[in-house]
């Protein structure tokens, strides 16, 4: 025999609550096969619900969207603070800046290599260091330094700032509004199942494949076992 499935998708349990209030709006409560308490029920949380889902969505959507931009500006923004501290080596390689240079920049003055920069976090901390290190050393009189110039790094950085802060807060808002989904979650689930108990029993004097039928019209969902034949 068929067993009757609750729904396992948000996208389902939609469906299977839109179902019923179609239902509720076509037939009168003498007709209907569950009661007008829960039909006031079911009117009042499905909109809430389906809110709830649209938002985390377009929330998860534009994560995403920002997600793909943060790492493309992660890759440059990267580029740009590595090279400016390849040119302060080479600087010094040449003997046209004095190894203690490296000090405004929080890096060792015997430190010959440049520092790993492959995490946001290291981005983040060496970016920093670089900017306020070459305006300190402007400040007292320094020589510029370019190509990259100090006015591209910080450009590419603060817009890595910028997009990293935007994802990191829609990633936030995201948890927050996935626990208000798997909240309403539990209520839907609740709910279609006192619906179907409500429609099943509306049906109980039926056949066996007729009532399935029947509450199969307001959404109830029926499935068989791997063993058995439709």
């Amino acid at each position: 025999m068929p067993y009757r499935r609750l729904p396992n998708t948000d996208q389902a349990r939609l469906r299977a609550l839109k179902a019923a209030m179609n239902k509720g709006s076509l037939l009168g409560p003498v007709d209907l096969a569950f009661s007008q308490k829960s039909l006031l029920q079911l009117k009042s949380f499905y909109p809430h619900f389906e809110q709830a889902l649209a938002q985390y969505q377009h929330n998860r959507d534009r994560q995403a969207k920002i997600g793909k931009l943060l790492m493309d500006q992660f890759r440059s923004a990267r580029l740009y603070v590595s090279h400016f501290l390849q040119v302060i080596n080479l600087c010094v390689a040449r003997g046209e800046l004095k190894p203690e240079i490296r000090e405004f920049y929080g890096i060792d003055a015997e430190e010959r290599s440049v520092p790993e920069i492959g995490t946001e976090q290291q981005l983040l901390h060496w970016g920093k260091n670089v900017i306020d290190g070459e305006e300190q050393r402007i400040a007292q009189g320094a020589t510029r330094i370019y190509n990259p110039s100090l006015a591209m790094v910080r450009v590419k950085y603060e817009k890595f700032v910028e997009l990293y802060n935007t994802h990191k807060d829609l990633l936030n808002t995201s948890h927050k509004l996935l626990d208000k989904v798997v909240e309403f979650r539990t209520q839907a689930d609740g709910l279609i199942t006192h619906l179907w108990n409500e429609i099943e029993a509306a049906h109980d004097q039926q056949e066996p494949s007729l009532k399935r039928e029947k509450c199969s019209d307001y959404g109830v969902v029926y499935v068989y076992r791997p063993t058995e034949k439709d």
